[in-house]
């Protein structure tokens, strides 16, 4: 089903983020497994010197293996209820949290004055895409909720189900952060709560460490209907380690003015000088005349014209696997993907011309030393009768309105993608290893200037990294 149980730790430390409060909790735990997350609200909720007037919880589970353990958490919290003197009443309702949950909706929650049904939410939801077509995918948009994954169903859900000034705690995966995939989810998360606190894990493999879960995780601490104003920036190498924490305004984490609304986590005073030397660039791409599109070959679609080895009639169609030493390096004989696509009819859209681009990786593998991987496609690299090229759709280009750009600009282009500066800043935002054209076209860019002048120091191959790096800083600081 896509879900991790969560470890004893972090739901302590979920709980431990909540305000005390004297009121009335109406708890809400979707996904409740064996009732890790509520156990760890009760715990921290009976230990604060002015305890809550009551706690009424509800939790959602399906897996009859878990129900049997949740039943018993829910007796040992109404035990620790009754011990600390907070009146206690757990349910566990049995039924999907999707279907449930809009259905609450449907009901307008709740009675003629349409108050809200929780106070307080802690999630740690399911990981699983959801098909397009699917039950869950139409019960979720008559909810008003557009999810491509289980886990942003959950969280808007649960959204739409506190009430006003309701708090809601979460672990997901970071890659919500940015990206087209994930931008109706931002905004109704960001529309409808403002972020209290966000907590980073420095190593991807310590949240879920028992089950081996390669994954970049935060945990979001948000309030439903609270102006925005400071938000906690934490980190810990692993649950349980020392936590340091860094304060900033709710703005520098997302922009006022984004329309993507990108969640920027510059967790330690380095990563806020970064954000502020990349965020204090000039330029925009458009400043610039410059675009960033996304490779028109989708191979699977087009097999039928793809072809091994150049021959007669084809060419050239660009892969990451062509990119080398910062330019792309074509045909690659004898590699793991083609090398051409046939020229016809068929395929005449899918062709730009055989000029200048700055090509790069929408994929990174999570050990790859850079998240922005930059080549330079330069055709007088290749044969001379090319005219036109392919790039596949798992490459993004940078053009002038379709057609190629100056060399020289390109290659410094590349020069301050392939930059650490860029590295450090993207990591800031980029919670998995794609990156969209949407991302590139959020960053701001040197002068035209500056990156021709990097440019002029590239010659046939790019240097080391230091190098690279040298090149940029000292571009920047003229």
């Amino acid at each position: 089903m896509g879900q991790f149980m969560t470890p004893w730790p972090i739901a302590d430390f979920m709980a431990s983020m909540f305000k005390p409060t004297t009121a009335d909790v109406r708890l809400l735990d979707a996904g409740a497994g064996v009732g890790s997350l509520t156990a760890g609200f009760i715990a921290t909720a009976c230990k604060w010197k002015r305890r809550p007037k009551s706690i009424a919880a509800t939790c959602y589970e399906v897996d009859p293996v878990m129900l049997t353990h949740l039943r018993a958490t829910m007796q040992e919290c109404a035990e620790a209820c009754a011990a600390a003197g907070i009146p206690f009443t757990g349910s566990i309702v049995e039924r999907d949290f999707i279907e449930a949950g809009a259905e609450l909706l449907d009901t307008g929650l709740f009675g003629a004055k349409g108050k809200a049904r929780f106070t307080t939410a802690i999630l740690n939801p399911p990981y699983r895409k959801i098909n397009s077509d699917s039950r869950e995918r139409e019960l979720l948009r008559w909810a008003g909720i557009e999810a491509s994954n289980l886990y942003a169903a959950f969280v808007g859900l649960a959204v739409k189900l506190l009430e006003p000034g309701g708090e809601m705690v979460a672990i997901t995966p970071r890659s919500f952060c940015n990206g087209p995939y994930f931008r109706p989810f931002r905004q109704l998360l960001l529309g409808e709560t403002s972020l209290q606190q966000v907590h980073v894990f420095e190593s991807r493999d310590r949240a879920f460490r028992d089950d081996a879960v390669l994954q970049e995780n935060v945990i979001f601490h948000v309030r439903k209907g609270s102006p925005r104003g400071e938000v906690t920036l934490t980190t810990s190498a692993a649950p349980g380690a020392p936590v340091s924490q860094r304060v900033v305004q709710h703005d520098l984490v997302v922009q006022p003015n984004d329309p993507d609304a990108f969640v920027h986590l510059a967790v330690s005073e380095a990563d806020g000088a970064i954000a502020g030397r990349v965020r204090g660039l000039p330029c925009t791409l458009q400043d610039l005349g410059v675009q960033v599109s996304t490779g028109r070959v989708v191979d699977f679609r087009a097999r039928q014209f793809i072809r091994r080895d150049p021959e007669p009639g084809t060419v050239p169609l660009i892969y990451p696997a062509h990119f080398e030493g910062g330019f792309v390096a074509w045909p690659k004989i004898g590699g793991r993907k083609p090398n051409a696509i046939s020229a016809e009819e068929g395929t005449r859209a899918l062709m730009v011309p055989s000029e200048v681009y700055v090509l790069t990786k929408r994929f990174t593998s999570k050990e790859e030393r850079r998240r922005v991987v930059a080549a330079v496609y330069d055709p007088s690299k290749l044969p001379k009768d090319v005219q036109q090229v392919g790039i596949e759709n798992h490459v993004n280009y940078y053009h002038a309105n379709g057609s190629g750009l100056p060399k020289t600009l390109a290659k410094g282009l590349a020069a301050f993608l392939n930059s650490t500066l860029v590295d450090q800043f993207f990591r800031q935002f980029n919670g998995h290893t794609q990156v969209n054209a949407s991302d590139l076209r959020s960053l701001r860019y040197p002068t035209r200037e500056a990156m021709v002048r990097m440019g002029g120091k590239i010659r046939d191959v790019f240097p080391e990294q230091d190098a690279i790096d040298a090149i940029v800083a000292e571009a920047l600081a003229e």
